[in-house]
Formats: C-alpha cells, sequence, structure tokens
C-alpha cells in the first residue's frame, strides 16, 4: 500500500504515491497560474485550485494497484481562502503569498505594536473578511490552501489546519499553538470562522471524497513537509531548500520549548513548528532569503544563459570569479538583515571580467547568502548545527553546491529527492497509520545522494563589504520593517 501525496504549491499542483521504501511513483502535476495583472497583487481561483488537486489525485489511484493507505496533503502556507460554509462557494479570489494589498495594514497595525507582515495570512483574511460584505459570521470559513482543500476533499465535514501552517498565520500565540483572541478581535475576524487547529500526523478526517475513500492523515506547511522529507528531523537538524528564493529549516524538537522570541530573533530568524504530533509541537526555526533561483533566471533573461541549467558549465568554465561578487538581491535581503532597500549588485568587475566569470559569481553570490542563513541560525537556535541537507532546483547544480560547501566552510549534503516536500507529507501520514514505525526509521529512509566538502577558504570579510555597498539602496524602503 502507499501514501497519496497532494501538494499544493504557488502556481501548480502535484500528487504522487509514495511506497514504504520512501520512493516517489505516478507523478501529476497540474498547472494553477496566478493572475498578477495589477502589479503588487496575486490572486487565484480557489476552485480551479481544488480541482486541479482532485484531478492529480484521481489520476495517481487510477495508477495504484490495490489502492492507498491514506492521503497527506503539503501546502503553501500563506495563499489564503474565504468560502461560505452553507454553500462551499469562495466570497472573492483567492489570495497569493505574493499580492501586498495589505502591506500598508500592516504598516498600521505596527504603530499599534501588533506585526504583522503581508505575505502572512492573518491581514489577507481580514481584507477578505471586510471585503465579503454582509455575510453573517456564522456562514464565514476562512484558511489557508490545506483548510480549503480538506473541506473540499470532505465535502464540507471539516474546516481544519494544522499546527504548522496555523504557526506562521500571525494569529496565533508566539509559544503555544492556539489562536490568539486579541489579534483575532483587533482583525475584525470572526473566531468561528478560524479552523480547528489539528495534528500534522494524525486522523485529520477519517475518510475523503476520493475514489476508495481514504483517509487524510498528514497536513503540514511546505517547508516543514522538506524539512521532514529531507530527514532532518533530530534536534539540530537543518535543511535549506533553494527555489526561486531560499529557505532554511532547523529542527528543534518535541523536548523543545518554543523559541523565546517572536517575530524575529536577534538574527533575522522567526519561530515555527516543524510538526506536531499527538498535540505537541516539535518547535524550529526559520531563515529566508528572497531571491535564489531568481537571480540565475535573471541571467537568461539577459542573455548570458540559455536555460538555468546551463550554469553550471559556464561557470565552471572558470576557476574563479576574477575579483567579482555579486550579491543577490532584487527584492531586498532577508535574513539576517531584512533591509527591503537593498539591491542586487556586482562587485569587482573590470574590462577584463568574463561571462563565466559573472555567472560563476552568481552562483557564488547565492551560496554566500545560504552561509548567512546558516550563521543567522546557528545563533539564533543556539545549536550547534548539523551539515545542511539541501533541495530546491540549485541543489542540482554542481558549481553552485560545492560553492556552498565552500562559503559555508562545512559538508553540504543533497537530498535524495529535488523537492521533498511530498516525501515529508507522505512521511506524516504514514507515521499515523503504522506505515514507518517512527521518527529514526523516517530520517533513514532516504539517505542524500551526494556530499560536497570544502576545497576552499572563503572570504566572508569581502562578502561582508560587498553586503554593505548593496544595503540601503532605497533608504525609505530599508526603514520598512514587518
Amino acid at each position: 500500500m502507499s501514501i497519496l501525496v497532494i501538494d499544493l504549491g504557488s502556481t501548480s499542483v502535484r500528487a504522487a504515491l509514495v511506497d514504504g521504501a520512501g520512493r516517489l511513483h505516478h507523478e501529476h502535476r497540474v498547472a494553477t497560474p496566478l493572475d498578477a495583472a495589477v502589479r503588487g497583487l496575486a490572486e487565484f481561483d480557489p476552485v480551479a485550485v481544488a480541482a486541479a488537486a482532485r484531478d492529480a489525485a484521481e489520476s495517481c489511484l487510477a495508477a495504484a494497484s490495490g489502492g492507498v493507505e491514506a492521503v497527506g496533503i503539503a501546502n503553501q502556507r500563506a495563499s489564503t481562502v474565504l468560502w461560505n460554509r452553507r454553500s462551499g462557494e469562495p466570497l472573492g479570489p483567492g489570495l497569493g503569498w505574493q499580492d501586498l494589498r495589505t502591506a500598508l495594514d500592516c504598516l498600521e497595525l505596527q504603530s499599534e505594536g501588533l506585526r504583522l507582515a503581508p505575505n502572512q495570512p492573518a491581514t489577507k483574511a481580514a481584507h477578505l473578511i471586510a471585503a465579503a460584505g454582509d455575510v453573517p459570521a456564522g456562514q464565514l470559513c476562512v484558511g489557508t490552501l490545506d483548510s480549503w482543500l480538506v473541506w473540499t476533499l470532505t465535502g464540507g465535514a471539516h474546516h481544519v489546519t494544522d499546527a504548522t501552517n496555523a504557526a506562521v498565520t500571525g494569529l496565533v500565540h508566539h509559544d503555544r499553538v492556539a489562536w490568539d483572541p486579541q489579534v483575532v478581535e483587533r482583525l475584525g475576524i470572526p473566531p468561528e470562522s478560524l479552523p480547528e487547529i489539528t495534528d500534522s500526523s494524525g486522523t485529520v478526517a477519517p475518510e475523503s471524497l476520493l475514489p476508495g475513500r481514504p483517509p487524510i492523515t498528514g497536513l503540514v506547511g511546505d517547508q516543514q513537509a522538506a524539512l521532514v522529507g529531507a530527514g532532518r528531523v533530530r534536534p539540530g537538524d537543518v535543511k535549506i531548500t533553494f527555489g526561486t528564493g531560499g529557505m532554511l529549516d532547523v529542527c528543534l524538537g518535541p523536548e523543545a520549548d518554543a523559541p523565546p522570541f517572536a517575530p524575529r530573533g536577534p538574527n533575522g530568524t522567526f519561530p515555527i513548528v516543524a510538526w506536531q504530533e499527538a498535540g505537541r509541537p516539535a518547535w524550529g526555526i526559520e531563515a529566508m532569503m528572497l531571491s535564489a533561483g531568481s537571480s540565475v533566471d535573471w541571467l537568461c533573461e539577459l542573455g548570458l544563459l540559455e536555460h538555468p541549467a546551463a550554469s553550471h558549465p559556464v561557470a565552471a568554465g572558470c576557476d574563479d570569479t576574477g575579483g567579482v561578487m555579486f550579491v543577490p538581491a532584487p527584492l531586498g535581503l532577508g535574513t539576517p538583515l531584512w533591509d527591503f532597500g537593498a539591491r542586487s549588485a556586482f562587485v569587482g568587475m573590470t574590462t577584463a571580467t568574463t561571462r563565466a566569470q559573472l555567472v560563476r559569481a552568481v552562483l557564488e553570490g547565492v551560496a554566500h547568502r545560504g552561509a548567512d542563513l546558516l550563521e543567522a541560525a546557528q545563533a539564533d537556535s543556539g545549536h550547534d548545527l548539523a551539515e545542511p541537507v539541501i533541495d530546491g532546483g540549485m541543489s542540482n547544480n554542481p558549481t553552485f553546491t560545492q560553492a556552498l560547501a565552500d562559503a559555508a566552510g562545512r559538508p553540504v549534503r543533497v537530498a535524495a529527492e529535488t523537492e521533498c516536500t511530498a516525501l515529508g507529507a507522505a512521511y506524516l501520514a504514514g507515521l499515523a497509520t503504522g506505515t514507518w514505525r517512527d521518527w529514526p526509521e523516517v530520517a533513514s529512509l532516504r539517505p542524500p545522494r551526494a556530499t560536497y566538502h570544502p576545497r576552499r577558504e572563503p572570504d566572508r570579510e569581502r562578502w561582508r563589504e560587498a553586503t554593505e555597498r548593496a544595503a540601503a539602496w532605497h533608504p525609505d524602503l530599508s526603514s520598512v520593517s514587518f
């Protein structure tokens, strides 16, 4: 028997089967594009997303011999939906995580001492509810994509979210996973519209409306799913996902107390719940870079690369950057500085600088940012972090991965799968059904496929100097902090 996984991303939905050895089979992906025609806005059709999820899931189930044991769901954590409890129809468009229409609301709330970011669901939910008009509070349901899909797959029988998703909404207490009534009231969100907070691994819904009616036993946010899917489930374990941006997650474990800071730590990380089981949260911390693969995509737009994968052979055509450094900050810098006014910069170019050196400088710049995240997470967590495991598209680039090992000054392991999200959702669902016995078995299922060891001494002081030159390019934006 396999586990069916549904992975709700920002612009696509994929479904896959995961067998007892942790291998993916029969993957199906359906595009669910955003409507971002207006600058700063990012909307999606919730009905289309749910339909895509069902189509992808049913395609997998049709290929499964003997059915599936359970369903695990992973989701992009900030995309928000409001719907009518009676009709099940959405009340307006879904708002994607990139949607910035509530940025001014967040700044106004800061003056009241309430720190929220526009990419969190809190102000998105408040905006959708205010725009819905006179719908009675008892008829409203609001939630992230996991809530919306569970509602759809159970015919409206369950309005839930798990602890990993709830903990990053901006609507819960910072030291325990429960809705904060003061924040909820201030934002005008009816408490009865919010989902019940459930475990990440356990019986979320005893059956679904999918063929065979498999139970939903796993529910988790995408970054935490990747942490679990990479087998990083011991205290001090760390994974970094290098996609469009970069997300580092550290497992502190179920024995740890909640991190003593909110919304951010002294070094720019923020607390998360890595998973919750039997009502007990396993805490963690997260760090973020705003640009990783997007900087490589930019090289393609400039005509320096035919496609992102070409960055490896081109960069490998030179031994070093010739003293050039690149700071990847088209949208600003995340952890540890959180400088939204910083901008990307090449430093140290001459007329002798080659195309290969520019490409290598971009890869090394993203690698230095990865080392920044590791340093910040180690300081804020108080842990001596284990060797990082990386996933995401850039994890397939040997030049980049070697540069990361060099910049971090420690070995870097490459995850068994390019995208570990589906594995994590499967593991959480399978732990609840007995497919896997315990966390040590999960950690051993899919060992990393490669390890890169440091070969060069990193010039981190020079990197910090380059970062200072890119910082505060737009002082007004640099003064903004969410």
